[in-house]
Parts: C-alpha cells; sequence; structure tokens
C-alpha cells in the first residue's frame, strides 16, 4: 500500500502494520511529507543529535510546532521518569530512554498527524504503558491523528483504522 493509498487518514488511532522490510518507516514518512507542515515524523534514536541533551531536543521541535504542549511535555517527562536524565547528552542515554525523548516531543508537538515509528520498542514495561495510555486517551480525537507503525497493532488499543502493509 502506498501513502496516496492510505489517504485520506481518519482522526484518532491509526496501525500502519506489516513484517521487517514491508514498508512501515517508508510510509510514515511519505505520510509526514504529504501531510506537512501540520505533520511530524522524528525517527526515534535521535540520530545526529548526540550532543544535545532532552531539552535541547525538545527546543528544536517546539520552534517548528506552532501547537506545542509545554504542559504535555511536562506530564510525560515525570510520567516516563526522564527528570533524571534530563541534563545529559543523549550519547549518555540507554536506547530506551533515548526513545523515550522522542517520544515525548512527538506526543506534546500538537501535530495534525503525528507518525510513531515502533514507540514501544527498547521501553520498560512502565514506559510502554505510559504510552498506551496516551495513546488510549486520544485514540478518539476529533481532529488530530496519530499514525502508530508497528509488527502488529496492539489489541489493547481502539484502533480506528488498521494498515496491512506486504
Amino acid at each position: 500500500m502506498t501513502a496516496d493509498h492510505a489517504l485520506p487518514l481518519p482522526p484518532g488511532l491509526v496501525a500502519v502494520t506489516g513484517d521487517e522490510g514491508a514498508g512501515k518507516t517508508r510510509l510514515l514518512r511519505r505520510l509526514a511529507e504529504q501531510a506537512a507542515p501540520s505533520s511530524l515524523w522524528l525517527d526515534l534514536a535521535l540520530p545526529g543529535q548526540d550532543a544535545l541533551a532532552a531539552q535541547q531536543v525538545w527546543d528544536g521541535l517546539r520552534q517548528t510546532c506552532p501547537l506545542w504542549d509545554t504542559q504535555l511535555l511536562a506530564q510525560l517527562v515525570e510520567a516516563l521518569g526522564l527528570q533524571p536524565h534530563l541534563a545529559k547528552q543523549l550519547f549518555m542515554l540507554s536506547t530506551g530512554s533515548r526513545r523515550k525523548v522522542a517520544l515525548v516531543g512527538l506526543l506534546a508537538s500538537g501535530a495534525r498527524l503525528t507518525c510513531l515509528d515502533q514507540p514501544f520498542a527498547a521501553l520498560d514495561a512502565a514506559s510502554a504503558r505510559v504510552i498506551r495510555d496516551f495513546l488510549a486517551d486520544v485514540a478518539d480525537h476529533p481532529a488530530r491523528t496519530w499514525v502508530v507503525a508497528d509488527y502488529e497493532a496492539d489489541p489493547r488499543l481502539p484502533w480506528r483504522r488498521q494498515i496491512a502493509l506486504g
């Protein structure tokens, strides 16, 4: 399936599923490009940003996101236990903590279309639950869309649409 065939996306929670190499990441990038500037996709590994601290990453994102939600950012930082890591450069963080920094930025962005590529990978169970609870809370949002790409759609989430690739 191509981005053209995936559109239009409904508001709320959309799953994109498929095996390794099925094109999930490629589809997310295309969707974000087509919906720009009201969309946001971010490589959760934050490549090329090793020297930055979490707040610097978020400051950079906030500059491009006019609907940035500072209160949500603070809530997610607390819920994901990121406070002890805020002053650390990204290269000092574990893979899971680094991905949490990126996820917090994506979720707080306020983007009309937010693309999340395997958001639960490398997260501890408590952090995965925080992200899952957030997604469940926004699943019926009337104006925003969260597209979650993974190998399979989490059965605990109330998906508005599922797109299977491959």
